[in-house]
């Protein structure tokens, strides 16, 4: 993943996504040398990564985290499949 506050607006790109009743969108983001990339090699099932995905607020902070997944091309020919459990939470504060 980048960390979040290493991404300019300007890497930001939208763009559509279509589906059956409705129509969505994401975010694309451009190369930019200015970016820090997180990787932690190793995780065990009992280790997670908690991030923002998207905050409405437009004050500075961090709004998304530019996420990722790759093939690991260090990996084992025999090496079990690698997986992953994606968990949205939403939070509302008035």
């Amino acid at each position: 993943m980048i960390d979040g506050a290493t991404v300019a607006p300007e890497d930001y790109h939208s763009y559509r996504l279509e589906f059956p009743g409705r129509t969505g969108y994401n975010y694309a983001v451009s190369h930019n040398p200015n970016h820090r990339w997180v990787y932690t090699e190793g995780m065990k099932p009992d280790e997670a990564y908690i991030f923002v995905c998207y905050d409405s607020r437009k004050d500075g902070r961090v709004r998304f985290t530019p996420h990722t997944g790759f093939k690991d091309l260090n990996s084992k020919p025999d090496a079990a499949p690698r997986e992953s459990v994606e968990l949205r939470s939403y939070c509302f504060w008035q």
